[in-house]
This record gives structure tokens, sequence and C-alpha cells, in this order.
């Protein structure tokens, strides 16, 4: 096992650890000092249990694991398959001591810890993640929940986890289309809150892409400290941290018009980027920037063709939208975002037209 690197939310009692190393599923790391019972569930999924559910197995030696083994994908993001989890936890005579581990990507995640904040109106759970996606965003924070056919992540709870543990080995057997969407979230941490980090990724997207063990051990690292920056300081979203939704409420929409699964989340939240950027009217040579590096990315720069109407009321089920009224993530320029529901309509109305 190499050395690690350790980054804490600060939440008061509820603080956690971020760790983060290579050799660290199945090596000498005691996931199980952070199990405060005896029993846990190991949620995991159909792809990810033969690769890594063993070796997590091992960090939770002395303990008395089970496993559940879920479908692969995020039309699988649903109430019932929460409801999966409920019927194993309570087969197996689970008690509110009881830990839930989720072991895989963003949707198992999120499916894992709305189980375990609502399981005897809540119980502990470990973050295990296994795509870079969920390593440098979904598993940091405590957003946990599902999807309804009317929206995304629609239903769910704020559920923070007693430590996030990342392997960055697992990226070795990561799918290159869902390496590249992982990137989209790297890369909307600097154009929300660092330029020189974004500065960084122009300059190391092929080595990142290339799988350099030190860049994406860099890029994680640092999209996880901002990440976890924000939410220490703003954990229920009602102020600073909505930035981090940038790209997404055009993302969201995507997503769910195309039907989930179609476009994996990174690839639409980087087209919902563009979008968004288009909006904040930014400098030329900025907007010129993130589309450039979006591309270099390998990541689309413009939605699927969807018709305006269809847009804009998928839109409406954002989870940002106040008083019924729309409201974005902007950016002044790179490394500076904001939230506001004061945009150009017209403008709107144009990048939407141009989707369809």
């Amino acid at each position: 096992m190499s050395a690690t690197r350790t980054i804490t939310v600060e939440l008061g009692e509820r603080s956690y650890p971020i760790v983060i190393g290579s050799g660290l599923l199945g090596g000498d790391f005691n996931l199980a000092e952070y199990v405060s019972g005896s029993d846990c569930l190991v949620v995991t999924n159909e792809t990810v249990a033969p690769l890594f559910l063993d070796a997590v197995i091992v960090n939770l030696s002395g303990k008395n694991v089970e496993s559940i083994c879920l479908p692969d994908g995020e039309k699988f993001k649903t109430v019932a398959t929460v409801e999966s989890i409920f019927d194993r936890l309570v087969s197996a005579g689970a008690n509110r001591d009881a830990t839930i581990v989720a072991l895989g990507g963003g949707v198992v995640g999120d499916i894992a810890g709305f189980a375990a904040a609502c399981y005897m109106r809540g119980i502990n759970f470990i973050q295990v993640p296994t795509t870079l996606l969920a390593q440098v965003d979904s598993a940091v924070g405590g957003k946990t929940g599902v999807n309804h056919a009317k929206g995304k992540n629609l239903i769910g709870a704020f559920h923070q986890p007693q430590i996030v543990l990342i392997d960055t080995d697992t990226l070795e057997r990561l799918p290159d289309r869902e390496l590249k969407a992982g990137l989209a979230e790297v890369i909307k941490y600097g154009a929300i809150a660092d330029v020189e980090f974004f500065a960084w990724l122009e300059d190391n997207i092929e080595a990142l892409i290339s799988r350099e063990p030190e860049a994406l051990a860099t890029a994680i690292l640092r999209s996880c400290e901002l990440k976890a920056e924000i939410v220490s300081a703003d954990e229920r979203e009602t102020g600073r941290r909505a930035i981090l939704n940038f790209g997404h409420t055009f993302g969201h929409a995507i997503e769910n018009c195309e039907g989930y699964g179609e476009w994996l989340h990174g690839e639409a939240v980087a087209a919902g980027m563009v979008m968004a950027t288009a909006l904040s009217g930014i400098a030329v040579d900025d907007e010129d920037r993130l589309r450039a590096l979006i591309e270099q990315a390998g990541l689309p720069v413009a939605p699927p063709h969807i018709d305006s109407d269809k847009f804009l009321t998928a839109m409406s089920m954002d989870k940002k939208v106040t008083n019924n009224q729309l409201r974005f993530v902007l950016i002044n320029e790179l490394g500076s975002a904001f939230v506001t529901s004061n945009y150009d309509e017209e403008l709107l109305g144009q990048i939407l037209k141009s989707a369809g």
C-alpha cells in the first residue's frame, strides 16, 4: 500500500475523512474501524462485485459481512431498488448499529446512501467509490437519493458517510467512456472555483485520459479538497454549495429527456456546462477555453436534439427552482461561479432552440 492522503470534511461531530491512495482495497487499510456495530451490508452491482467485492470484505475483517448485488445502470436508480435493500436488511435482522458500505459508482453510492438514511430512520454508511465521477463528486458531501420519472434525484436525503475510501487503482478497470464522464466533474471544479487548477487540467488532460497515476491522483485530490471546503461551509446547499451544480440544470434535463442511462451523467453535465457558459455571457476567450478542454477530454459540447419546450419543462423540475422560477449556476469568469434567477430569457430560448 502506497502513502495515502487524507482530507477532512469539517462538519463538527459528523466530520469524516476522505482517504485517497493506491492499493487500499484488499490491503492493510482497516475499514472495519469505521463500522460501529458487528454487522454490515455491502451494496454493490453486478459489474463491480466481481472486481472488488472480495477485496472490500478483506478490509472489513472481523465484521459480519453480507452483500447485495444490484443491476447496473442509471435506470435502476429507483425507489424499488432501495426497497430491495430494505428487504435484505430486514431479512438479515439488521439493527440500528448496522452499517451499509456502498461499493461502486455514483448510482450505487446514491442508492445505498439513501437506504442508509431511511432504514430505521438512519444508520451509518461508508462510501467506497470505484469510478472517477464518484471519487471526485458524488461520494463526497452526503447527497443521497434516487430518480423520479419526472426528474433527476428528486427523492433523497442529506446523509453523511463515516468515511470515503478512494483506491485510485480501481480506475485501471474503468471503461474509457466512464473515465471521460468523470473528467467532466473534475473540469467543473476548475471552472467554478479554481482557475489555476483549470489551467493545470489544460496542461495535463492527455495524461488524465491516459490514466497516468500521478495525474489522476492530483486531479482527485484537488477536486476532493474543493468539494470538502464547499460542503463544510454549506452542508445542505442553502448558499454557496449550489455552485457545484454548474451545468447540472441543463445536464439533468438532458438525462431525463433522453432516458436515464442513455447519456452518462458526466456527458450530460459536459454539454450542460457549455450551455451554462453561453448563458453566462462571459469573455469569449474563457468560453473557448472551457469548450476546448471539454472537447479534449472526449466529451460532448452540445446536447442531443431535444424540443425546446420539452427541454424547458424538464428543467422546471430542477431542485434549484424556487417560486416557480428557474435558477442557474453561471460564471463571471473561469474560477468564479454564482447562482442567479436573473438571466437573459431570450438568450436561454435561443440556446434551447439550438438544441432542437
